[in-house]
């Protein structure tokens, strides 16, 4: 807590003396990159050439995280906590390849993921005029969100049929900015190589968003087409040396969201409403999933991907809802906001944005209201399964389908469809047994929260114990059958009536409710969109558009050095050794979270025990930069992003590079355990050429 409050305290000031301007702040769009900025503080010029080689080296996790082309025969890199589900769903109880790592020492060993879609950015146009003429004037909440609907779908569905990539719409500065991004779409993807998870994650929880850090946290695909290993035009050249304390670097992923823009009413539902209802649910499931792992070896790997998303989850809100707490960090907040509407009511033109704060603080109080049902109905908070979720999307695609394209809900329209069906139709494991500890317990959460004596709750129970009734569900549904699937998604909406399917009929006993108030929240959220683009349009005028939006999943660049930090009063030095590692493995006794693979011990004597492990640079990130390339200057890969530091938790709100950091893998690093510790020469070889 002290070094928390420490970091809110900087950034406090930062924002109090207005000169975050000076700091690495940004997650920069790549049509307008801050060439000024790194020009004026590092000399180094971003060309356009530059820029789109690594535009179209990076890499989107559509499971959630960033990685990179790393070979001219489509090597891919990841964080191992990326592909871990990936890992996971090709387990079983005789090979668990998240605990013993793999390797494909040839192509015909290199294993195929069940549904993992990859995506490349190709290219990005400005929408933003015809996004806005589609919309009435006079049109507000509900009307206007059909209409912007439709025309998202229509543009997303133009593009797919003229360039045959996935084309999807994307709002930026709140509403005030829209651009179609197009990307180049992969799915026959395959595993080639793995560490331990002792060595992906040495530390655990205990040292997760902490450094230093001795994490081989790397995980290595291929990517396929047409049966042949993809030889894309434009990948990383490997440094064999990294980077070293003082290199200017950068960073191209895809952080997933940030909250910087929002208003105070906003931030304050974040704070008082939102975090503590997510925190109460994620520790819930965080001691559930960790009581049954710790019954058998079995039940641990089923529920490893789940546990591990949940103790992550928890660790970083926990953060982010201790600095929205902080006064001083809140206030700094509001002070910022406060000085913005002074210039606005010094301006003759302010007038507007000043009532469009008012309108979105009358919308943020009807969503608060309506959220405890949305959060448990719709968004599925009491619905805890993998069986519930694919009977929903079986219901609601026999009803969304036979609509014009432009009516139904997003994830239906034809631009989403090829994403949507491989989902759907994967055959990855599920697991009846942890699916009824699941559905049980949050039937047992659905109670508490509405009441035993609510009508929906007793409809949805049909007189039995919660644990009873999921078990009666879990047991007699089909959805579970990938052909019984495939059977209702192409009869439509008559097959999964017939069906008689008990998951589906739930799914249809709730959705009348959950669409209502999904259709309330959503006409709530358009009034507040349109406020925010009236809001950005003002602060444009006023300020300049040279700024960045928040973080929407999609591809963005960051930047700054490796750089030390003080922390109470020491300084923490930028880059960690292997030597560190042992050492700290040695203090730990080799007990887990700490404890070291066998063959890691085994192969110490063979290690340049120097080598950089991982290190820090000042670049703005967030979650979903995992697995980011880090390059330098000459665009060549130094490393990977793997986790933050506990000083960058206040990310979400707020940036400042006084002592939050990402943290990274070296690439070094990654050579010296591929090499010497997993006998790989041959994967090291094309990490290093470009080519096997």
């Amino acid at each position: 807590m002290t070094r928390l409050r420490s970091t809110f305290l900087g950034f406090a000031l930062l924002l109090a003396l207005a000169v975050s301007a000076s700091a690495d702040e940004g997650m920069w769009l790549y049509t307008a990159p801050p060439r000024a900025q790194i020009k004026s503080k590092y000399g180094f010029d971003l060309t356009d050439p530059w820029l789109d080689h690594l535009m179209k080296s990076s890499v989107r996790f559509n499971s959630g995280g960033s990685g990179s082309f790393v070979s001219g025969d489509g090597l891919v890199i990841t964080n191992f906590h990326v592909g871990r589900s990936d890992l996971l769903k090709r387990s079983n109880a005789e090979h668990n390849y998240v605990r013993d790592g793999f390797y494909a020492k040839t192509p015909a060993e290199e294993m195929k993921c069940l549904d993992l879609e990859l995506n490349v950015l190709q290219s990005i146009e400005d929408v933003t005029a015809r996004v806005n003429a589609a919309v009435p004037a006079d049109a507000t909440g509900t009307d206007a969100a059909l209409a912007r609907r439709k025309v998202f779908a229509d543009i997303e569905k133009e593009s797919l049929d003229q360039t045959g990539l996935r084309s999807d719409v994307v709002t930026l500065y709140q509403g005030g900015v829209y651009h179609l991004y197009r990307y180049k779409r992969y799915t026959d993807i395959r595993i080639v190589f793995a560490p331990e998870e002792q060595a992906a994650d040495f530390g655990g929880d205990p040292d997760n968003f902490e450094f230093p850090r001795f994490d081989l946290d790397i995980c290595i695909f291929r990517v396929y087409e047409n049966g042949q290993p993809v030889h894309p035009a434009h990948f990383l050249k490997w440094s064999p040396t990294g980077a070293k304390d003082g290199d200017l670097t950068f960073v191209s992923g895809h952080p997933g969201t940030t909250r910087r823009l929002l208003t105070i009413p906003e931030i304050e539902y974040m704070r008082d409403s939102q975090l503590p209802y997510y925190l109460q649910v994620i520790k819930r499931r965080e001691v559930l999933y960790s009581v049954w792992s710790g019954r058998a070896d079995e039940n641990a790997r089923r529920a490893d991907s789940e546990l591990l998303n949940v103790q992550n989850n928890r660790k970083r809100s926990d953060g982010q809802l201790t600095a929205l707490q902080d006064p001083v960090f809140f206030g700094a907040k509001v002070a910022v906001e406060q000085a913005f509407k002074q210039q606005l009511t010094a301006n003759p033109d302010g007038k507007d944005a000043l009532a469009a704060f008012d309108r979105i603080a009358a919308a943020q109080k009807i969503i608060t209201s309506l959220e405890p049902r949305f959060r448990l109905l719709e968004d599925g908070a009491g619905f805890n399964s993998a069986s519930f979720s694919l009977a929903r999307r079986l219901l609601r695609a026999g009803d969304e389908r036979p609509k014009p394209n432009g009516e139904r809900l997003p994830e239906f329209s034809d631009a989403k469809r090829e994403s949507f069906e491989q989902q759907l139709f994967s055959d990855a494991p599920i697991y009846s047994d942890f699916e009824i500890l699941k559905l049980a317990d949050s039937f047992g959460y659905l109670v508490e929260q509405f009441g035993a004596d609510d009508p929906l709750v007793q409809s949805v129970l049909a007189g039995k114990s919660p644990h009873d009734r999921a078990a009666e569900l879990i047991n007699t549904t089909q959805v579970r059958d990938l052909a019984f699937r495939k059977k209702l998604y192409d009869g439509g909406a008559d097959a999964v009536a017939t069906a008689h399917d008990p998951m589906v009929e739930l799914a249809r006993l709730i959705d009348p409710e959950a669409r209502a108030l999904r259709k309330t929240i959503e006409a709530q959220q358009e009034i507040i969109q349109e406020a925010h683009a009236v809001i950005e349009k003002a602060r444009f005028a006023l300020q300049g558009a040279n700024n960045y939006p928040d973080a929407t999943f999609t591809l963005r660049l960051a930047y700054g050095p490796v750089k030390s930090y003080v922390e109470n009063g020491q300084t923490v030095p930028a880059l960690t050794t292997f030597a560190g590692l042992f050492a700290r493995d040695d203090a730990h006794h080799n007990r887990e979270p700490f404890g070291l693979p066998p063959r890691w011990l085994a192969k110490k004597s063979a290690l340049d025990l120097t080598a950089p492990l991982n290190f820090v640079n000042t670049a703005d990130i967030i979650g979903g930069n995992s697995g980011s390339p880090v390059v330098n200057e000459a665009g060549e890969f130094v490393g990977i992003i793997f986790d933050g530091n506990i000083q960058s938790l206040s990310g979400d709100y707020g940036y400042s590079d006084v002592q939050a950091r990402s943290v990274s893998v070296h690439s070094a690093g990654i050579l010296e355990a591929i090499r010497k510790i997993y006998d790989a020469p041959a994967l090291a070889d094309e990490l290093v050429t470009g080519h096997r």
